[in-house]
């Protein structure tokens, strides 16, 4: 009797490792840390893109700005000329400078914008917001894509023998749903500035 004990001991040692147990443990911890890293990434880009595209519009207004200051400013110029009659008027001569002054102004703060930020240019700033757009959109799917994977392992192994029976006994484990792609998500994302 003491031998038959023995050999069911030796039996189920053999067999334990082998029922799946931790196996399909370590596989849904899997899962959770994929979908984690799923929201991780649309946490991202909810933090990313409002940031980005403050960042874009402030550039652009700043840029829009100087150049509407120099149209401005170049528009006031234009309203202000003087006659060679009027070149001893005071009052004339001073609207005259003002109006050149601004001119003068606002081109320097153009040009220093030039110069100084060579690479800040709304063009610029639309073409970086594009591409972090794109490169949020691949880490989305290769995140979605890692979960399917975490998904597909684990559900095959509370399925496979003798994971099943471990599962069906002990566990209770449940199928995990695959990400499934939101219906109209074949029609690409529209962006509008």
């Amino acid at each position: 009797m003491h031998r038959f004990a023995l050999l069911i001991l030796l039996a189920l040692a053999l067999l334990l490792p082998g029922c799946g147990y931790n196996e399909m443990q370590k596989n849904e911890e899997a899962v959770t840390r994929a979908w984690a890293d799923v929201e991780a990434t649309y946490q991202r880009r909810a933090d990313l893109i409002p940031n980005l595209v403050e960042t874009v519009k402030g550039y652009a207004a700043h840029e829009k700005e100087t150049l509407q200051a120099v149209t401005d400013a170049r528009a006031r110029v234009g309203q202000v000329t003087l006659k060679p009659g009027e070149l001893g008027d005071a009052a004339r001569m001073q609207q005259f400078q003002e109006a050149q002054g601004n001119l003068a102004g606002a081109l320097s703060r153009l040009l220093v914008v030039a110069e100084n930020y060579p690479d800040l240019k709304a063009n610029q700033n639309f073409r970086d917001l594009q591409h972090q757009l794109e490169g949020t959109e691949n880490r989305i799917n290769v995140a979605r894509q890692r979960y399917n994977e975490a998904v597909q392992v684990f559900n095959t192994s509370i399925r496979v023998f003798p994971n099943n029976l471990t599962n069906s006994f002990l566990l209770k484990l449940e199928r995990k749903e695959p990400f499934k792609a939101d219906a109209g998500a074949a029609t690409a994302p529209k962006v509008n500035f």
